[in-house]
């Protein structure tokens, strides 16, 4: 028998019994690949479900993409997005006919209901008005994170929900990915006896931080949302998820140290473009990240002819802020943030947002009573302390058809799927995002933020 076939056998997935570390040594074997198995409340669907999407960028790209992927279960029959590049690419990509084209949401809303649901993929700040209008309208609602850019308008999206009885999917993509699910089993089921505490980083990735969070479109707060809500909110919500426990207080440092005029080396320019004299050297020039190394580039809206990239990248770069030096922005957002936050019955976390690493994916530690679990959701560690023994499980997300290309660790597809399920056969129960789940995550967030600015701990009500 095969490692995965006998694995398989044991019940190492979703729902099955957790052998103990044992049993595993005795197999003669320390690492184990494994899939998860589809949601058992999945059922088969009589026709693909209808959706609109409200910004055809790169989340709202991904999510239709599914449909691409899958014509049977989901159909995209209208857009709104103001960008005409992004607009034509999407409604070419869906089939999407002129009528049910929108250079903006409103227009969406000003027709009588014409789907099923709506995806919502607009900039943060754009969030709360098209959620609160689809849910009056009776929409089901697949809605990018972070919810809303602040407390009450979070607070008042979740109220319209459960008035409405309406569908609302939150995108915490991350509660969806193999890693994630094999983590949350193995510590509900006992693997570690009881969690003390949990050590989790997110490291950004000097170039992503630059990317999104200093030149990009979430380089103000005040314009869109606090980086720990833009950024992290997954982590936020993943580290709630696997403790399973009200979180109660919460505490939180961090600043901008680092991308400021007063770094600005000397010789440098406004923008990369200008004749900027150590443009070669800076670890953060436009020209060798988008240009030479023809990274991050979607954001350029580049046009099918790759031979014209070369020209039309150098010209966005001279227009844009994503050709600025990154020490002359009117950037905000803190470039290290540390949190630490404690749930009931003394449980305690800690959680540490860096952009200056070499590296990205996120790394994290469970501490038990009765062992520990290190993980970079590429692999997951569990020691038993009374054994001494380690077993190592990979997941293995290319292996859930369908899925490999699929982003956050196969978290996105998977999300969507449960999503296009709980809208066919109307039970929110499918989920594991919704809003009501997802709230209290977002909650933390606000109040890491107020403790930033105030220098306080700050209680965390719900």
């Amino acid at each position: 028998m095969n490692r995965r076939k006998l694995i398989k056998s044991l019940g190492l997935g979703i729902g099955g019994t957790i052998i103990s570390t044992e049993a595993l040594a005795n197999l003669g074997e320390k690492r184990y690949g494994y899939t998860i198995p589809q949601n058992p409340l999945h059922r088969p669907m009589d026709k693909p479900i209808t959706a609109i999407t409200l910004g055809a960028g790169n989340r709202g790209t991904v999510y239709g993409n599914f449909a691409v992927k899958f014509p049977e279960q989901m159909k995209i029959i209208g857009v709104a997005e103001p960008i005409d590049y992004r607009n034509n690419k999407y409604a070419k990509t869906h089939d999407i006919p002129d009528a049910n084209r929108f250079d903006t949401w409103e227009k969406v809303f000003e027709r009588p209901k014409f789907a099923e649901a709506i995806i919502i993929s607009t900039p943060d700040y754009m969030h709360y008005e098209p959620c609160m209008k689809a849910l009056s309208m009776g929409y089901d609602i697949l809605l990018e994170k972070p919810i809303a850019p602040t407390e009450k308008e979070c607070m008042d999206i979740l109220a319209l929900a459960e008035k409405t009885g309406r569908i609302v999917a939150v995108c915490h993509v991350l509660r969806y990915a193999p890693y994630f699910v094999k983590m949350k089993e193995l510590i509900s089921q006992g693997a570690i006896g009881e969690v003390i505490s949990v050590q989790h980083f997110e490291p950004i990735e000097h170039t992503h931080m630059a990317h999104s969070y200093v030149r990009g479109n979430w380089h103000n707060s005040k314009e869109t949302t606090p980086i720990i809500l833009a950024k992290s909110c997954h982590d936020l919500d993943i580290v709630k998820w696997v403790i399973n426990k009200p979180s109660k207080r919460i505490v939180a440092m961090g600043d901008l140290k680092w991308f400021r005029r007063e770094n600005a080396p000397e010789g440098s320019t406004e923008r990369c473009t200008d004749g900027c004299k150590i443009e070669r050297e800076c670890p953060y020039s436009a020209i060798k990240e988008y240009h030479d190394r023809r990274s991050r580039t979607k954001v350029l809206d580049l046009p099918a002819d790759e031979s014209k990239h070369g020209e039309v990248i150098m010209e966005r770069l001279r227009t844009t802020n994503y050709g600025r030096c990154v020490y002359r922005m009117e950037n905000d957002q803190p470039d290290h943030y540390i949190t630490s936050i404690m749930f009931d019955d003394n449980v305690t976390a800690n959680f540490s947002m860096e952009a200056f690493t070499s590296y990205h994916g996120r790394r994290t530690r469970v501490m038990g009573s009765m062992g520990d679990m290190v993980g970079d959701m590429e692999e997951l560690v569990i020691t038993d302390f009374r054994t001494r023994e380690s077993n190592t499980f990979i997941p293995q997300a290319e292996d859930v058809e369908g899925y490999k290309n699929s982003g956050h660790g196969g978290g996105d597809f998977l999300l969507v799927k449960d999503f296009v399920q709980a809208v066919a056969h109307q039970d929110p129960a499918i989920l594991t995002s919704t809003i009501n789940e997802s709230i209290e995550s977002h909650i933390m967030g606000f109040m890491a933020e107020e403790s930033r600015k105030k220098g306080k701990i700050m209680p965390i009500k719900m």
